[in-house]
């Protein structure tokens, strides 16, 4: 049975727009301090992934960058299983890749039950925001970075109902990057 990990690069005021570069105000800002071992904790975090699961924009990202890179990550993510929600996109090009364009609940359910391992959901707000209120994502990776930008697209978007979440990590990597990993709490938990 596979889980649903979503991890996200954040501010400490919760925007999670444009972390590492694209059309924002604040290009790169994740990249503004210095992560120190938090980029072989990124890199460990997405070697780890059985799959991908991805917003069309987060995706279409993804695949004009990823496929000309080489290397352990590059061969991983060029490999590996991608799934993308899109009512738009009909031909993706990059291997490996299956459109969801049905309900959102009973794709990423049934993902769940045929894909074993991790699901990582990398960035991909609309997604991300959309699977919380469905509360199907099973656990989050926050990765903060020490700023405050003021505006730009959140990560938390109003949820039907309230979740419980246990702390399982804590970590400062290099100049105040703190990791946070939380894990859904059931009922024995």
């Amino acid at each position: 049975m596979g889980k649903i990990v979503l991890t996200e690069f954040t501010s400490i005021d919760g925007v999670v727009e444009a972390p590492g570069g694209e059309d924002f105000k604040y290009e790169n800002w994740t990249f503004e301090f210095d992560r120190g071992d938090g980029e072989r904790y990124k890199e460990a975090e997405a070697l780890q992934a059985s799959a991908l699961l991805l917003g069309r924009k987060t995706y279409e990202g993804f695949a004009a960058n990823w496929p000309q890179y080489e290397g352990e990550l590059a061969d991983k993510y060029n490999t590996m299983p991608k799934y993308v929600v899109s009512r738009t996109l009909t031909d993706p090009k990059w291997a490996g890749t299956t459109v969801l364009s049905g309900d959102l609940e009973h794709d990423v359910t049934r993902l769940k039950e045929e894909v074993d391992g991790e699901i990582s959901v990398a960035g991909s707000i609309q997604l991300a925001q959309s699977l919380l209120a469905l509360d199907l994502i099973d656990e989050i990776h926050l990765m903060a970075s020490p700023l405050i930008l003021g505006h730009g697209r959140r990560l938390w978007a109003q949820t039907p109902d309230k979740t419980a979440w246990t702390l399982s990590e804590a970590t400062i990597y290099g100049d105040s990057t703190l990791l946070t990993v939380y894990h859904r709490r059931t009922a024995s938990t």
